[in-house]
């Protein structure tokens, strides 16, 4: 290694670590999404699945707070560090199919600025790890591609594995292998080797405790994700969300690069066959999927995830190797350059908002409904309701309220989301007793009060109002009600919707 690039390496690790410091950093501060605090309830009672996920996050979670404590940075740790590693498969990956340590750099870097790495993995939801996941399936793909030795598919199955622990889109991986081997002449041999097999084999086994849990529960995991893939009327409301939300997952500048490497990938004039195939493989697949599926839902920004890896490596192509005419050079130039201070400055931009909202002079904005800023303070409050009326549980209607409050009020309270007892099925109710006293139940203050209430409690009291403050602005006022005397069961433990 020449000292440049003994220099290009070390710096590339040096801004690897600062980015993953700064999310770190950015962590502690920043309060729960709803999702979070729901999957953190999740890690307390691991299980081979749940009623919307496999069990990835959990596990992740689970170990974050095994370190830091139940906290918004222990929450986070792990997949935040996680980041290390991805990075690392990121820039073997792109070394491998397109040479050279500058590419590799590049696209590693490119990676770790764009929000959906940024935020997504400071944000822990099932794609934290599917990235990661998603990352260690194209670099083992590379390595089958680079050695010609079958056993790199036993580690391939090991990744697609790992990336189905974490999210069901994991599945695509399948069709992406396939296009990919019957593309490309001289890897068709894989197609009747038993050692690709044999990886699908680990794979498999990897996955089975989510099969089993299926089994064991009506296969509600299986029947509500792949559900959604159920086309009713067609529409093309959400089509036109689709490229700006990537536009700012991405970064703009990085988008750009990103779009012209995968067309100087399709016009076959950057790299090998095998690799340009092996990156356009595992991008289109993905993403022609998600612009049909479109068409008749809407698609959220996070599910493009396991495409990173991929866009960000055709985005090095673009920055390194592709040839441009002169003005398209300059774009390239200037993407190239600013890329990373925009993408920094984005990230920091948005955690500022989201935590203060001073940016925007307070006014509200989409990240207030997700984010639990205030969620401390309200849940201080709470308690001090509970308290004054010796409510033995807390009980709120949805799984978010739930779970926030789960996280905010004190260790030990009793909390129990009074519908879709679905979502909890493998974690333990409270003793009956708690449930026969008095109850407090948390909700936005809604026209017409609770009146279902009043047809399963004797007596129900409004005992309070509390706001959730971001600042000066209000973000939600939440009602407090007493409840007294059930007349039946508590909680309501209807099947969920799929199952009915």
């Amino acid at each position: 290694m020449s000292p440049s690039e003994a220099r290009l390496v070390r710096n590339t690790a040096v801004t690897i670590l600062a980015l993953v410091a700064l999310r770190l950093m950015a962590a502690a501060w920043t309060p729960l999404t709803f999702d979070e605090a729901y999957y953190w309830l999740w890690s307390k009672h691991l299980a081979g699945g749940y009623y919307d996920h496999p069990p990835g996050v959990a596990v992740v979670i689970r170990l974050g707070t095994m370190i830091a404590g139940d906290t918004e940075l222990g929450v986070r740790l792990v997949s935040i560090l996680l980041a290390l590693p991805m990075s690392w498969a990121v820039y073997r990956t792109a070394a491998i199919l397109f040479g050279g340590r500058r590419v590799a750099a590049t696209a590693t870097i490119l990676l770790n600025i764009t929000l959906t790495a940024a935020i997504g993995t400071l944000i822990v939801t099932p794609d934290a790890p599917l990235l990661v996941a998603s990352s260690f399936v194209l670099f083992y793909l590379a390595k089958v591609l680079e050695t010609g030795r079958g056993a790199w598919w036993l580690a391939v199955g090991a990744a697609v594995g790992a990336a189905l622990l974490s999210k069901y889109t994991a599945l695509f991986f399948g069709p992406v292998i396939l296009i990919w081997l019957g593309s490309v002449p001289k890897l068709r041999r894989w197609l009747i080797s038993p050692w690709s097999y044999l990886g699908g084999f680990v794979a498999l086994a990897i996955f089975s405790p989510v099969i089993l849990w299926n089994r064991d529960h009506h296969w509600i995991s299986f029947v509500k994700q792949i559900g959604r893939a159920r086309i009713g009327d067609f529409s093309a409301a959400f089509i036109g969300e689709l490229i700006p939300t990537q536009i700012a997952f991405a970064t703009p500048l990085v988008f750009i690069l990103g779009a012209m490497g995968l067309y100087a990938l399709l016009k076959r004039n950057a790299g090998a066959s095998a690799a340009r195939a092996l990156i356009n493989a595992t991008f289109w697949t993905i993403v022609i999927y998600f612009m049909w599926h479109s068409l008749h839902a809407r698609v959220e920004a996070n599910w493009f995830a396991p495409v990173y890896p991929a866009f960000a490596i055709a985005a090095a192509v673009a920055a390194n190797i592709a040839q441009w005419d002169a003005r398209r050079q300059r774009i390239v130039d200037f993407c190239g350059r600013w890329a990373s201070p925009v993408g920094i400055l984005m990230f920091a931009l948005l955690v500022v908002q989201a935590d203060t909202g001073a940016l925007l002079g307070f006014r509200r904005d989409a990240s207030v409904r997700s984010i639990g800023v205030g969620w401390r303070e309200l849940a201080a409050g709470i308690e001090a309701v509970r308290a004054r009326v010796e409510a033995s549980c807390v009980l709120a209607p949805d799984y978010g309220t739930t779970s926030w409050l789960a996280f905010y009020l004190p260790k030990g309270t009793c909390v129990l989301q009074q519908g879709e007892r679905f979502r909890w099925v493998d974690m333990p109710e409270p003793d009956p007793a708690q449930l026969a006293g008095k109850l407090l139940f948390v909700d936005e203050v809604r026209p017409g009060g609770q009146p279902h209430l009043k047809e399963i409690f004797t007596r129900v009291e409004d005992v309070g109002q509390l706001k959730r403050m971001r600042g000066p602005l209000t973000i939600e006022t939440y009602e407090l009600d007493l409840l007294e005397s059930p007349k039946g069961d508590v909680l309501d433990r209807s099947p969920p919707p799929e199952l009915q």
